[in-house]
């Protein structure tokens, strides 16, 4: 069970980007949460009225868990090159949610049906990268594509390229996450 503070972290960081007023201590909390000190991977997702609205992430762990969320989620809301930045009248209609990535990891597959028989679906995240190709789904993504093939149809297409990638065999990575959500407005800032 993922930490509520991480929701705190990232509505502040929004907040803060809003009003430039508003401040937190970013060293009491690496003092106070020690695991944000830890390398980590995180993507921030905003939904409007139920809609995506920003989702920007690290798939792979470069810096602290608090760096990545920091930067993570002021991007969701501001730099998420498909929608405008978030203006403060939107605040009451915003879920919030973090997700915290594991270690991506290979999947060894023979052919395509070996490989839809090796993903596990409402599980896995998947990141497919094929030449200069790249793209990730996470987890959650299953709820709007709930087959394997439709999942991995529109991951290609994600990444910049279609289904017919899979014939080249391209590299496919899976992750877990664990995820936190909650309505912005019952999210406590710091």
């Amino acid at each position: 069970m993922l930490d509520p503070i991480l929701l705190r972290i990232a509505k502040s960081a929004i907040l803060a980007k809003l009003d430039h007023s508003y401040s937190f201590s970013v060293d009491q909390l690496g003092e106070e949460y020690p695991f944000l000190n830890d390398k980590g991977a995180c993507f921030v997702t905003l939904h409007f009225n139920k809609d995506l609205r920003g989702c920007i992430g690290s798939i792979i762990a470069h810096k602290t868990l608090l760096e990545d969320l920091l930067d993570n989620s002021s991007s969701a809301a501001f730099r998420d090159p498909r929608f405008s930045p978030l203006r403060v009248e939107e605040l009451n209609n915003i879920n919030l949610e973090v997700s915290v990535l594991t270690a991506p990891e290979p999947i060894e597959y023979s052919d395509y049906d070996d490989l839809i028989s090796k993903v596990v679906p409402k599980k896995d995240g998947l990141i497919l990268q094929a030449g200069g190709y790249q793209g990730t789904f996470l987890p959650q993504v299953w709820e709007q594509l709930p087959t394997t093939k439709q999942f991995l149809d529109h991951l290609a297409y994600k990444a910049g390229t279609n289904p017919l990638v899979y014939e080249e065999h391209p590299l496919i990575y899976r992750y877990r996450v664990e995820a936190i959500e909650e309505d912005f407005d019952a999210v406590l800032p710091l």
